[in-house]
């Protein structure tokens, strides 16, 4: 019983082996795409390693097609230039929208076709924001900027006449408080 397991344990790790190979091969079959798009603002370029260079010296062309574009001559082309590992082409000031870009080398196969979405730039904005360096330290001819901000309340709230009505008040019942307070101690028959 224990043989059987093992065995059939075995049988299933060599066929779970296998699949990814039987894939492999048949992706192999298929045409890969070979190239490489990529876009930086409005700036698109392909990078491939797929066309070699022909005893011309070309390499091949690349053609940036729009949505309403279908075949390769109607796009806009650039040539492939670089070496026999890489080649590149690129088209600079595409507006925003979606392409596509088919590489064909010189001996006239196709190293592959690729869509590729174009995004609007954004301009940097400017704005004002706080500063976190230390606030120098303010001279006696210069003012706080905020109002004086000791405890409760503090010294920039705006108050209105009543507030000060009220307050004046407060000051001349004080003052006469002591007063009163001041000439009984002087004269203690007094009222």
């Amino acid at each position: 019983m224990r043989t059987t397991r093992m065995l059939v344990r075995s049988g299933l790790t060599v066929a779970a082996a296998a699949l990814p190979l039987a894939l492999t091969t048949g992706e192999a079959l298929a045409a890969p795409t070979a190239i490489d798009v990529t876009t930086s603002g409005s700036t698109v370029q392909v990078t491939t390693t797929s066309c070699v260079t022909r005893s011309s010296g070309s390499m091949g062309s690349a053609s940036l097609l729009s949505s309403g574009q279908a075949n390769f001559s109607q796009g806009r082309q650039a040539t492939l230039s670089g070496t026999s590992t890489s080649q590149s082409a690129a088209w600079s000031n595409v507006t925003t929208g979606t392409y596509t870009v088919v590489v064909v080398c010189a001996d006239g196969t196709t190293a592959g076709t690729q869509a590729v979405t174009v995004s609007p730039v954004s301009s940097p904005t400017i704005s004002a924001t706080a500063s976190r360096t230390p606030t120098p330290t303010p001279t006696p001819s210069s003012s706080p900027s905020r109002g004086v901000m000791g405890g409760v309340g503090g010294g920039t709230r705006d108050y209105t006449t009543v507030t000060y009505a009220v307050g004046g008040v407060l000051v001349v019942s004080g003052l006469g408080a002591a007063v009163w307070v001041l000439r009984r101690r002087s004269k203690p028959h007094r009222l």
